[in-house]
């Protein structure tokens, strides 16, 4: 077996640190193997194909995953440290994905399993479920010279049970805005003073993660989907009604729905033209406003709203907003449209990196290898910068 270039040494000597020197060296045997197999991605399979099938302490591999003291979220931090001074310019924007993926796991040891919604399988008029894992899966977006559209790079993952599931187990459910509020607090202070973007789908439209990243002490701009039937409001005024007593109000009087201004003809429509996914160049309409959101329980918070439509019908209208109400509404929805790349980078994980076709059954090993794979993807994407030129 040929060694590795100089290149991939010195990329992979960052993450040193986070292991004792027996247990990188065993790591890197795993890593290396699991690049350079096929089929199923197992400790096993990754010792065969760097030919050491016959190797009589297999059992210390294991143990990198299930035993050995080592932290999956400092090996974030450093992948994300990484992939920023590959791909990232100083002082630009730091464009993160979030979203779900399954990973269908079955067995009676695995305790965190529970049925979820297949994304793949599931339509508008019928909804298939899947046993297994499900993974809140973070990934910075960058530009790679080797292809025409932006990759995104996974570097943090962690498992979020189903309601059940916890109940089973008698644990605290955390909900996906929950697990959500609590990785990008992790990002905000691994990177203190880059100004970061959270994207995420319609899942991540929650008045408590837009409360999250308002308040953080550098705030972070969510964009995601808004319902058509959102309650807004104006702003609330600023000197108390004469002859009302008790509180300032919170909000001002209510906007009109943005589902009534799809149809409302007194709308003002532009125009704006950028890349729709796959289709190319296309021009989309827009109507944009800001807003305070609001419900029942929650403080309301300031937005944009962007409701689009497309003049030839190719696609449903529907409405997005960001947490910061001063961006423009192209802005806002060329971010929306990188969200799509995860999608791409799940499917490419599977395809590539055999996601999902591990073994493991104790809970450590479990929460070790699926992030590990989810990351594999953002290392072979630096070893190729590296190895590109």
């Amino acid at each position: 077996m040929p060694s590795p270039s100089p290149e991939i040494v010195q990329l992979l000597s960052a993450f040193a640190v986070v292991f004792t020197t027996p247990t990188f060296g065993k790591a890197l045997t795993l890593v290396y193997g699991t690049i350079l197999g096929n089929g199923r991605r197992t400790v096993t399979s990754a010792l065969r194909a760097m030919g050491l099938a016959e190797s009589q302490t297999y059992g210390t591999y294991h143990r990198v995953l299930n035993r050995a003291v080592w932290s999956p979220r400092e090996l974030s931090r450093i992948l994300l440290d990484l992939l920023i001074r590959a791909f990232v310019p100083p002082g630009a924007s730091l464009v993160l994905l979030v979203d779900e993926t399954i990973e269908a796991r079955k067995g009676r040891k695995i305790k965190n399993k529970g049925w979820f919604r297949d994304p793949v399988r599931s339509g508008i008029r019928q909804v298939n479920y899947v046993l297994g894992l499900r993974w809140i899966v973070m990934a910075l977006v960058v530009t790679v010279p080797w292809s025409q559209r932006p990759w995104a790079c996974p570097f943090l993952a962690v498992p979020a049970r189903s309601p059940k599931t916890a109940a089973r187990l008698k644990r605290k459910n955390w909900t996906i805005v929950q697990w959500t509020s609590h990785l990008i607090g992790w990002v905000r202070r691994w990177q203190p003073e880059r100004e970061i973007v959270l994207v995420g789908d319609g899942s991540y439209a929650a008045i408590l993660l837009v409360q999250r990243c308002q308040r953080l002490k550098q705030p972070v701009k969510l964009v995601s989907r808004l319902r058509l039937d959102a309650q807004l409001y104006e702003p609330p005024p600023t000197e108390r009604p004469k002859g009302k007593r008790g509180p300032m109000p919170k909000k001002g009087a209510r906007q009109p729905k943005l589902a009534d201004r799809l149809n409302d003809e007194q709308t003002e429509w532009c125009t704006m033209e950028l890349s729709w996914y796959s289709d190319g160049l296309q021009s989309i309409e827009y109507a944009t406003g800001t807003a305070l959101w609001h419900r029942p329980g929650q403080g309301p918070v300031p937005l944009r709203w962007v409701l689009i439509r497309s003049p030839e019908d190719k696609f449903k209208p529907g409405a997005l907003f960001c947490s910061e109400s001063a961006l423009s509404a192209q802005q806002i929805v060329e971010w929306f449209i990188l969200r799509w790349n995860i999608e791409v980078t799940f499917e490419e994980v599977r395809a590539f990196l055999g996601f999902g076709t591990q073994r493991h059954w104790s809970d450590r090993a479990i929460e070790r290898t699926s992030p590990c794979l989810l990351g594999l993807f953002s290392l072979v994407t630096l070893m190729a910068r590296r190895l590109h030129g």
